[in-house]
């Protein structure tokens, strides 16, 4: 296949397992075709056990392709196999392909088949063999046969599949891409360790906890009737507090919990209250997070299913999905211990380093680039700090995140609750104290609009020509933030390839940190060597610019808190 040359040998794979909520696949088939000799092989779950490693070539010089690799390599792990050197993720690269478009039958391969204009299974067939797997053992002779035939009807389908895509995948970028299937299916595998009595405590008691919780927290607040939250006691409250709020056409308070969040970065009073309320709001907390009978939780990740890349596990099934308070069921197991490592400011680093802002470098290299922004517009003298001057820090680190997140003036003005001169002239000093980020900025838009295509510096790309909704046309906010969302991305996806392949027990991705594990007495010794990938993984995406790293480790008996705490961070 043209394009495929410097492959000795391609390999087609699709596997079927059954994996309970929370739980680790067991494996029940695997269907492996050769591309050039035609050769093919079929294991069923029995045969798969005895392999210490895939029955198939998976060094260098052969290629692994499959439809969303984290499914087969989660069957790899299961069986103790290595991972193939060479990785071409089908799934990966119709979503890059589609990125932007609309796929009326989805980004699945049954939608990548129709999209082709390939034939493809039947969708309930395809429901009824999946239900089959999910069922799991034991299986008639019949149903074996199914099942493996069922399994073979999709390495077929890739084998379709794959030259009609061939010509439009970027072959370097495209595996590095598929190299993160495997990090991906290590995180699934490992899991987060909890506190699972806690667990059971807190849904055995979720009734009386919320009404000790509203009792607790509405001492400050006044604006709840039982468990029941009363829109004229909250405009009372707002009132007494000077605090600005939205309302609907109707008149009403916006009690939309993105209007929540908004207002609470700018008001930390509100945070609590916003806190409450979501976690009201979530009766089935208990009954969706997918813990497994080793008590940690596990759930798909979900890899490159947002626009700029980035991972959307449910957020109801993952630990880090519902409420903050939550992830303190987070506890390592005795003798063990858990970090935390985030990105500092990553959005703001990635903005100076590509933009080629010197200003805004200096900034993010100050440790407190909202004090220095303040500093550098003159707003701030030069020996001011964050205890002396936090007001106006708060005012230019809201500034920051508005333009981060593309909001304008009218927003901005609702999220410091000023007037609009005040959001205006931040925006303003921002313009003028980085003029070379926001040229860089606008340029990215117009290169989007006039080319029809935007595209991270590892290949992550966006069409932007036909909109999914056209009647919603081209959002240039959105455009503006793709380069520093989208190569965050990149950057947290290399670096858990890399933490992967180091050896560090990588746990779980959460937007632009990871948490990692490690016996209590390696646990600092190992964060230490997590935070040196994560900030040689920034440093390959911008071009040699670093982005810091912050540590929190939590070592058994402790339990981690979102909040607070001690550090080993830079």
């Amino acid at each position: 296949m043209n394009g495929l040359e410097a492959f000795e040998e391609v390999w087609v794979c699709d596997t079927e397992y059954t994996a309970p909520a929370g739980c680790r696949p067991l494996p029940i088939c695997l269907v492996a075709r050769e591309l050039r000799s035609g050769r093919e092989l079929r294991f069923w779950q029995d045969q798969l056990s005895e392999f210490p490693a895939a029955p198939f070539r998976t060094d260098h010089r052969a290629l692994f392709v499959a439809y969303a690799v984290a499914a087969e390599f989660s069957v790899f792990h299961s069986l103790g196999w290595p991972a193939p050197a060479r990785v071409l993720d089908l799934f990966v690269e119709f979503r890059a392909a589609t990125n932007g478009l609309a796929t009326p039958s989805g980004a699945g391969l049954l939608g990548a088949l129709v999209y082709h204009g390939l034939p493809a299974m039947d969708g309930s067939e395809k429901k009824a063999m999946r239900d089959l797997a999910i069922r799991g053992g034991p299986f008639t002779d019949a149903e074996r046969r199914a099942l493996l035939d069922y399994c073979a009807e999709d390495v077929y389908a890739l084998e379709n599949l794959l030259p009609r895509m061939l010509p439009r995948i970027d072959l370097p970028r495209a595996l590095l891409r598929g190299r993160y299937g495997w990090a991906v299916a290590s995180m699934e595998h490992r899991g987060t360790p909890l506190d699972v009595p806690m667990f059971e405590h807190f849904r055995s008691r979720w009734g009386h906890i919320q009404q000790a919780l509203v009792s607790e927290v509405d001492q400050r607040y006044g604006v709840f009737d039982g468990t029941t939250f009363k829109r004229d006691r909250f405009a009372a409250w707002l009132s007494a507090k000077g605090i600005p709020w939205p309302r609907l056409e109707s008149g009403q308070l916006d009690l939309q919990d993105d209007t929540f969040r908004s207002i609470a970065n700018a008001f930390p009073a509100v945070a609590e209250l916003r806190e409450l309320r979501s976690s009201l709001g979530k009766m089935r907390l208990f009954d969706d997070l997918a813990i497994g009978p080793d008590g940690r939780n596990r759930t798909a990740i979900m890899p490159f299913r947002a626009k700029t890349g980035r991972n959307q596990p449910s957020n109801a099934k993952f630990i880090f999905g519902p409420s903050r308070w939550l992830r303190s069921l987070i506890k390592p197991p005795a003798g063990r211990a858990v970090a935390y490592l985030d990105y500092s400011q990553q959005e703001f680093g990635i903005a100076a380093a590509l933009s080629g802002d010197a200003a805004m470098a200096n900034a993010y290299r100050s440790g407190d680039p909202y004090l220095a922004f303040g500093k550098q517009a003159g707003a701030i003298p030069s020996d001011g700090t964050k205890a002396t001057h936090a007001a106006e820090r708060a005012l230019f680190k809201a500034c920051v995140l508005a333009v981060q997140y593309g909001m304008g003036d009218y927003g901005l003005a609702a999220k410091i609750g000023k007037s609009l001169d005040v959001a205006r002239r931040l925006l303003r000093l921002h313009r003028e104290t980085y003029p070379v980020f926001w040229k860089w900025s606008q340029s990215a838009v117009d290169r989007a609009l006039l080319t029809g295509r935007l595209e991270t510096v590892l290949g992550w790309p966006l069409q932007v020509g036909a909109c999914v909704e056209p009647a919603k046309g081209v959002n240039a906010r959105s455009l503006a933030n793709f380069p520093c969302q989208a190569n965050g991305a990149e950057m947290l996806r290399l670096a858990c390839c890399m933490l992967v392949e180091a050896g560090v027990g990588l746990c779980a991705p959460i937007h632009d940190a990871v948490l990692i594990e490690a016996d209590i007495e390696s646990i600092d010794t190992v964060a230490t060597q997590a935070m040196g990938i994560m900030g040689e993984a920034s440093r390959v995406v911008l071009g040699g610019f670093e982005i810091g790293t912050d540590c929190k480790v939590v070592r058994w008996p402790d339990r981690y808190v979102d909040e607070g705490g001690g550090g080993c961070g830079t």
